[in-house]
């Protein structure tokens, strides 16, 4: 029996019968098949992409001052031609090119809101298609000079303009008072103040004149004229005077038929006409006071 020592060196000394053993390290078969058609696959699409970027910079016109017709300024955007908002536009100032007009179009209407800083609608503007509404606390309206012509609010309505011009087949109606100055119709044209089931009361503090410079002043009435003076007098400065409706006393027909009528007056204030004689015949013909 060997010792312990001896065996193992003689085991350790003794050649081997088998070669080197070698281990194969990566992918092989339908694995790395696999692995190049996604590597290709990603390849073109990487290409594709880069494809379309390129194209879409080119359609879309993107340069280092913006895209397409909006350009970016000192100052702002600058946008030409035709542009749609499909959004709300949030802007500063929007003004055109120098000498050209500025339009807005939309299918509906176009609304324009001034806010506060609590994003509170203070003003609005409204252009729709049967009407234009404004909502505000004020609205004016001034001429380049800053004169007044248009001034509305919730106490008044103010018209700066030297004359007020009303173009209506039918005239202007105002359900309430109205206080002016003058009230006057255009040359060769009539004016016509009128109440249709109403009444109609001009009233001033230092008077009221009604003049027709080259034409007839008429009054027309259903039912009673009047004219009162409180602490005046009225008086009729004409040429002549005529009163033709009046009506006329009983005269005796076996007098002379004169064509001379005497006035008369009732203790009523009622006018009649009575046919003169040698004196007054008015007390003759007091039936018809009553």
């Amino acid at each position: 029996m060997m010792p312990q020592e001896q065996y193992t060196h003689h085991r350790s000394t003794m050649p081997s019968s088998e070669g080197p053993q070698v281990y194969k390290v990566g992918i092989y078969g339908w694995r790395k098949r696999c692995l190049y058609f996604f590597v290709l696959l990603l390849m073109i699409l990487i290409l594709v992409n880069l494809a379309m970027t390129i194209w879409i910079l080119k359609v879309m016109n993107f340069t280092i001052d913006g895209m397409g017709n909006l350009r970016i300024t000192e100052k702002g955007l600058k946008l030409e031609g035709d542009s749609e908002f499909l959004q709300p536009l949030y802007a500063k100032e929007i003004q055109s090119r120098p000498g050209n007009a500025l339009y807005f179009k939309s299918a509906r209407n176009v609304t324009v809101n001034i806010l506060n800083d609590q994003t509170k609608v203070l003003t609005q503007l409204i252009t729709g298609p049967k009407a234009v509404e404004a909502y505000g606390q004020k609205f004016e309206v001034k001429t380049v000079s800053g004169k007044l012509l248009f001034s509305a609010d919730n106490n008044e309505v103010v018209v700066g303009a030297e004359r007020l011009r009303v173009l209506g087949a039918e005239g202007t109606v105002f359900p309430k008072s109205i206080e002016t100055p003058n009230v006057r119709a255009d040359p060769f044209k009539e004016l016509r103040l009128e109440s249709p089931t109403r009444s109609l009361v001009m009233e001033a503090p230092k008077g009221v004149e009604i003049n027709a410079e080259a034409g007839n002043l008429e009054a027309t009435c259903r039912t009673e004229l009047r004219l009162e003076s409180k602490d005046g007098e009225i008086k009729l400065d004409a040429a002549k005077i005529k009163l033709p409706r009046l009506p006329h006393g009983s005269y005796s027909p076996t007098g002379t038929r004169q064509k001379v009528f005497e006035v008369c007056v009732c203790a009523n204030g009622r006018l009649f006409l009575s046919q003169a004689g040698t004196g007054s015949t008015c007390q003759i013909n007091t039936s018809v006071c009553l």
